[in-house]
């Protein structure tokens, strides 16, 4: 959490991820033109908010793209702000980014102290799965090309669905997804989601790959995943659950 406080204490890399806010998945020389710094400051810059998980990166042909993370974002709202300003404190978690293409992509990482089995375990398991996902459990064979469903007890019908594309655990999972809350989500459509796990020591890097979705889709296809990961993390490291505004919404519909 320190490295966040640090990396956010200066206004150059403030305005980098200012950059990323307006425009997700932004090569080094696009960034580069939007600030008045050399090529080399700015990659020591965007190396730091790396370290600090404030951006993720992933490479496209020879291209490597930039990505906001608002999961450390979100960890430092649920710890400390919450408590204090809820309602102004929310927006941190509500970002809202957009790619040139007219598809965009959503990356999210977090680092959790448990193993790649455990953690397996949390995604596909459906009870475990109710505790950090809003009460929304999930029932699959989980075999490749096997569907899905997803679930809550106070709705008669499913909340989302879609199909297992690939499934190698405890390594990777790319899930198609459907939303069914809601026709505004429905009119959406099928994107996708992916679930990457990489031990890392005694802990696991989790990275989940929200893509396909059309460009200016509607957040709440993807606005809840800091809220989800988080409560992911706390459950698995301290075996509590993690009260969220997403968590509070649906026990109130319950």
């Amino acid at each position: 959490m320190d490295d966040v406080f640090r990396a956010l204490a200066d206004p150059t890399r403030r305005a980098l991820l200012d950059e990323l806010f307006a425009r997700d998945g932004q090569t080094l020389s696009a960034l580069e033109e939007r600030l008045p710094m050399t090529r080399f400051g700015v990659m020591k810059h965007l190396r730091v908010l790396e370290e600090a998980d404030l951006i993720v990166t992933r490479r496209r042909g020879r291209e490597k793209l930039h990505f906001l993370n608002p999961v450390p974002i979100r960890l430092v709202h649920d710890r400390w702000v919450s408590k204090y300003a809820e309602p102004w404190a929310a927006r941190l978690s509500d970002l809202k980014h957009q790619l040139e293409e007219k598809t965009m992509e959503k990356l999210f990482e977090i680092y959790i102290k448990t193993t790649p089995e455990r953690l397996w375990e949390a995604i596909t398991d459906t009870d475990m799965r109710r505790k950090y996902n809003f009460g929304v459990g999930i029932e699959s064979d989980w075999t490749p090309g096997s569907g899905y469903k997803a679930g809550h007890p106070a709705s008669p019908t499913p909340i989302y669905e879609g199909e297992n594309l690939e499934v190698d655990p405890p390594r990777r999972l790319v899930q198609s997804f459907r939303a069914l809350w809601g026709e505004d989500v429905k009119s959406e459509g099928t994107s996708r989601v992916t679930w990457e796990i990489e031990p890392v020591g005694d802990s696991c890097r989790l990275t989940v790959i929200h893509d396909q979705l059309r460009d200016g889709a509607n957040d709440q296809l993807y606005g809840g995943w800091p809220q989800i990961l988080s409560g992911l993390k706390t459950l698995l490291e301290t075996g509590e659950t993690l009260t969220t505004p997403g968590s509070l919404m649906y026990a109130q519909a319950s």
